[in-house]
């Protein structure tokens, strides 16, 4: 059976997939996300397990606080507003998703919070002319 923060980052490949953005996608779990920048003219959404913080909170109970990064990422032409502003709606649309919610799949992993700073990565929009955004999404089950 795969580790609870792998089952995680599966339901919110499931859930990423499953949900009507405003702009179309097919999200998919990465150890590494890493592509040619070629590949990159195509919107990209991964999902990547970051890592787990476990906490007593009784003498045989504890949370699990999984985290996942959600990336999205797509080369651009111009960068200016009419090309980044839907890309950064985007994140923010993903984000949204799984504010105060529940895994599907998965009803004993609850959010708990995105951290999402900065909004983009400005090395990759100078080096790459690539748009960047990587958001942490925090699942909590307790146990």
């Amino acid at each position: 059976m795969p580790s609870e923060l792998i089952q995680i980052a599966d339901a919110v490949v499931a859930a990423l997939n499953a949900t009507p953005f405003t702009m179309p996608f097919t999200a998919e779990r990465h150890y590494q996300p890493v592509f040619d920048l070629a590949e990159m003219k195509d919107l990209h959404v991964s999902v990547v397990p970051r890592g787990a913080e476990i906490t007593q909170v009784a003498r045989a109970k504890g949370t699990f606080d999984h985290k996942v990064d959600v990336a999205v990422q797509k080369k651009f032409v111009k960068g200016d507003a009419a090309e980044l502003d839907p890309l950064v709606a985007l994140a923010e649309e993903i984000a949204e998703s799984f504010r105060a919610k529940r895994l599907p799949g998965m009803p004993d992993a609850a959010w708990v919070k995105t951290e999402h700073a900065p909004v983009y990565a400005l090395e990759h929009m100078q080096e790459l002319r690539q748009f960047t955004s990587v958001m942490t999404l925090t699942f909590r089950v307790t146990r």
